[in-house]
């Protein structure tokens, strides 16, 4: 009988292995298989050299005063105008909200729809205390090393260097688009974009412009960041999620710290109660949507038990969610997260306070609303404090999150095609733009809105995104020029 038994489980444990390993093996690439371009002469010092320049513009837009240092994105702009002549003599230049940029290409097809490159001209501050952390000046726009170093020199101007560069040669070279082509440069996209962005985007709308595709900065060719896969992946954000900020007032009765309100019932207990159960209880997470389609993708050019897993969710789903679950930006990808971000309470240390204020951010998945999140939040806090006990409202800076662009529609294999020429052997898959971008202020005028810079990324360069130490190699600024070039040379062309 247990040797029956034994048998039995030897058995069920071989076909599970066999079907395990069908599962895995008939999951072939989906990666297209197209021949490398050629070689296409970049002029890699003189481009660095522009971007250097941009860099040395200390370009930060302020969220209340439109016009502070306007006199840098001003000294921005006459820097495009010398260094790209025949690009200002062949588009159409217009400035929009006062300093962000609009050129206009004109296709030769005037029935084909346009299609728009977009980059942004601000950056973020340094983080005060940090300058001596950098190694060398933050604005300086220094080569060194193989490097452009400099604050904006990833974020984002190497994008909107190398679309100038790409558009300068085009136009050099006799180019001409059958599809219009728009370049959108806003100026204050690092504080949401509605001088800039948003207008451009009415202001098309306005003139009946509807875009075949656009393309913004987004998600990264990645290099060891991925686990199990040994090859550099090209990560195409085809949605991004929504940006959520709910204010949490919890009222209380001021007073004396010598004479303190019965257990759990002062405004900083029941704020604590109430902040503990919304980060306990944080909305559910899966691998679905675009994260399916994803590892979908990846799953075959995997190696080890990685693809194993990843071939058979049906088995392993739990587990690699778990795993996921445990890093914070594999995390974002399966859930609406939630953050708890601010706290403001009392002001002095013998004063009971009157009121507790908390904000809490949610980046909300594509599926997921800014009405269902803050109906479930209500929902969270009347169970943990009751009715009567709270007050509830969303700042005005929120946005859904954006819809999913098709990865079957022939702007997505642009990209995809033309990532795959410039950077050979590296994989392309959709993925989802955890943070927001200018691009969303568009999604009125395009179906197809695709969040990806061409910029290669390994694991010690995350932290210098909005960090100490950003720089883009030569060589990879070079490789944008490349991109953009190719992707308006088939790109503009009309079907």
């Amino acid at each position: 009988m247990i040797k029956r038994l034994l048998l039995g489980i030897a058995v069920l444990l071989f076909l599970l292995v066999v079907v395990l390993a069908v599962n895995t093996l008939r999951k072939g690439s989906r990666q297209l298989d197209v021949p490398p371009l050629p070689p296409l002469a970049i002029d890699k010092a003189g481009a660095s050299a522009r971007l250097g320049e941009a860099v040395r513009a200390r370009t930060i837009a302020s969220g209340t005063d439109a016009a502070q240092n306007a006199d840098q994105f001003v000294q921005l702009h006459a820097m495009l105008q010398a260094r790209y002549p025949k690009t200002h003599a062949a588009l159409k230049r217009e400035v929009v909200g006062g300093l962000s940029l609009l050129y206009t290409w004109q296709g030769s097809d005037l029935k084909a729809r346009p299609i728009m490159l977009m980059a942004h001209q601000d950056v973020v501050p340094i983080s005060p205390g940090s300058e001596k952390q950098w190694t060398v000046d933050p604005f300086s726009g220094a080569l060194k090393d193989g490097f452009v170093w400099g604050r904006g020199a990833w974020d984002d101007k190497g994008n909107l260097i190398a679309q100038m560069e790409a558009v300068e040669m085009l136009v050099g070279s006799g180019y001409q688009p059958k599809r219009t082509v728009y370049l959108a440069f806003g100026a204050d996209e690092e504080i949401a974009g509605e001088r800039g962005a948003a207008r451009i985007a009415a202001l098309l709308k306005e003139r009946g412009v509807r875009l075949d595709f656009v393309i913004d900065e987004g998600l990264l060719i990645t290099e060891g960041i991925v686990p199990g896969l040994s090859k550099p992946a090209a990560l195409i954000g085809v949605a991004e999620k929504g940006y959520l900020s709910v204010i949490l007032k919890v009222p209380g009765v001021p007073g004396h710290s010598s004479m303190p309100p019965p257990r759990n019932t002062g405004a900083i207990a029941m704020m604590s109660a109430a902040l503990r159960r919304i980060d306990d209880d944080q909305l559910p997470a899966g691998i679905r949507g675009i994260a399916a389609e994803m590892f979908a993708t990846v799953a075959p050019e995997m190696n080890g038990f990685s693809r194993v897993a990843l071939s058979n969710l049906w088995l392993f789903g739990p587990i690699v969610q778990r795993q996921l679950e445990a890093g914070a930006s594999t995390n974002a990808m399966l859930r609406t997260t939630t953050a708890l971000t601010v706290v403001n309470a009392g002001n002095a240390d013998n004063v009971m306070p009157g009121q507790v204020e908390a904000t809490v951010n949610y980046r909300m998945l594509p599926g997921d609303s800014a009405a269902s999140v803050m109906q479930r939040l209500k929902g969270q806090v009347s169970q943990t404090l009751g009715n009567e006990r709270f007050e509830l409202y969303a700042l005005p800076n929120a946005s859904e999150a954006s819809k999913v662009s098709p990865t079957e529609s022939a702007p997505y294999q642009l990209i995809n095609r033309t990532v795959r020429e410039v950077f050979p052997g590296t994989l392309v898959s959709p993925g989802l733009m955890i943070g927001a971008t200018d691009s969303r202020h568009f999604s009125e005028i395009s179906d197809h809105i695709f969040r990806f810079s061409p910029v290669r990324a390994k694991p010690e360069d995350l932290a210098r995104f909005h960090g100490t130490n950003e720089r883009i190699s030569i060589d990879n600024l070079a490789e944008l020029v490349r991109f953009y070039h190719r992707l308006l040379s088939v790109g503009a062309q009309a079907p």
